[in-house]
């Protein structure tokens, strides 16, 4: 097998175990941990953490340990956090939270840091495009990623099923749900009562054996990636200071590009954050049963990882700007769908047809977001990378944050409103892109011309 695929595969399969148990838990905080707020708080605190982390820690922990050490390394945070979840309280939530939060942004960058490396040296022994190239390794990295959803919630749902505590759902208690949902700390007073403990310990430590998988396969079989590029860099960070690194992620900014994505990467937390944290909570467990909510996502990450594999490769065809107008207009139209809509057990299979929309939307925000990343910031990756994890968990906190404080309309007002701008700003990184184009070839003529090459295009 090719090298370079046979990492990729690694990663992929390596984030596919430690995320089946992280993303399962993440879909069922805000349901099975509801008293006082709690699952959504720690998710707050979690992402804010990993604001911190992404200030600093990815450049430092990649230049000292490598990527796939990083990657390792930074996989047993997300262990603690599901250990902790054996005795949910303030007391354990939070501090594993934290820990979590701090491990984050270095995995996501050395991960993105690594596939994007990978894709370039591929590239450059094949003869092929390093854009193309590093647009399929994420697309074949999302189509697994994507399926821990599945197998995490598919997990959760046959596991949680078992339960006996089963409440028929009256119509009264159906008017809290929806869009304009009642404000209260419990998840519901209408259908399931929280499971056993016993059903909760065999969910959690399913999932713990799954993330201890996850780092072993990484240590046994990730290659530590070598290349020149990333030795330069190395060299070039191992002399430099701890507040010039620290400072590195902040540096990036100076990039009026990387700016006037910050909407776009902000919006990628607040869509997940509301679908994972208020669709799940507002409208599948208040309506259906918290048994459901495993089922729905399955839908959601079943169509993510679909579509994650077909715009990594149709990309190259149709261009990134086609695919985000069509993400665009699919969550456009599911939020407004989901303001009107009035939740009810009898139309189940419309609870399904959000998730697998809101699937194919991410998949497109996930894949061509990484790789726009990738391939406008190519030789500050890892500060660029950093930054997309920054500006994202910010929307996720926010996201959690107020996910007790208003109602579900509120929400979605702010998300058409965030994704609004998220367009203008990504279209004017496209026209600052096309205008660079342009001016490349001009400004080669300019140099070959004399005293007119001292105004070049910047």
């Amino acid at each position: 097998m090719e090298r370079n695929l046979k990492n990729v595969l690694v990663i992929s399969f390596g984030f596919l175990l430690l995320f089946t148990a992280y993303g399962g838990l993440q879909s069922l905080q805000s349901s099975l941990n509801s008293e006082e707020g709690l699952g959504v708080a720690s998710l707050s605190v979690l992402y804010a953490a990993l604001i911190l982390s992404s200030m600093f820690l990815p450049p430092i922990l990649i230049k000292k340990l490598g990527c796939k050490w990083t990657i390792a390394i930074s996989m047993c945070s997300y262990i603690t956090f599901t250990l902790g979840n054996f005795y949910a309280s303030w007391y354990t939530l939070i501090p594993t939270s934290v820990i979590l939060g701090l491990g984050g942004a270095p995995l996501w960058s050395a991960k993105c840091t690594y596939l994007t490396i990978a894709g370039t040296l591929y590239a450059e022994k094949a003869g092929k495009n390093a854009k193309d190239i590093i647009n399929q390794y994420f697309g074949i990295f999302f189509l697994v990623f994507q399926s821990s959803g599945i197998w995490g919630n598919l997990i959760s749902s046959l596991i949680l099923s078992q339960s006996s505590t089963k409440v028929e759902i009256s119509e009264e208690d159906l008017k809290c749900c929806g869009a304009y949902n009642c404000l209260t700390d419990t998840t519901n007073t209408t259908g399931s009562e929280k499971p056993s403990n016993s059903l909760i310990y065999t969910l959690l430590g399913v999932y713990t054996a799954s993330g201890v998988l996850a780092v072993l396969l990484v240590i046994i079989f990730l290659d530590q990636i070598k290349s020149d590029q990333a030795e330069t860099e190395k060299e070039k960070l191992e002399a430099a200071s701890f507040w010039s690194t620290f400072l590195a992620t902040f540096r990036h900014l100076k990039d009026k590009r990387q700016c006037l994505l910050i909407p776009l990467t902000m919006y990628s937390g607040f869509e997940q954050g509301f679908l994972s944290g208020d669709y799940t909570k507002v409208y599948v467990t208040c309506a259906l049963g918290i048994q459901y909510v495993g089922y729905v996502m399955i839908c959601f990450a079943a169509v993510n990882s679909l579509c994650s594999l077909l715009f990594g490769k149709i990309s190259q065809f149709t261009g990134r700007k086609l695919l985000f107008a069509l993400a665009t207009v699919t969550n456009t139209a599911c939020m407004i769908a989901l303001l009107l809509w009035k939740p009810h057990p009898k139309q189940l299979a419309v609870f399904f047809v959000f998730p697998a929309l809101w699937g194919l939307a991410d998949a497109v925000w996930q894949t061509q977001t990484n790789g726009l990343y990738g391939i406008l910031f190519e030789k500050h990756k890892e500060a660029a990378f950093a930054n997309y994890r920054l500006w994202e968990s910010l929307g996720f906190v926010i996201a959690f944050g107020y996910s007790t404080k208003l109602q579900a309309y509120i929400k979605l007002y702010i998300l058409l409103s965030v994704l609004a701008l998220s367009m203008v700003t990504y279209g004017a990184v496209e026209y600052l892109e096309a205008k660079s184009s342009r001016g490349t070839p001009i400004a080669s003529e300019k140099e070959n011309g004399g005293p007119q090459s001292q105004e070049t295009h910047m």
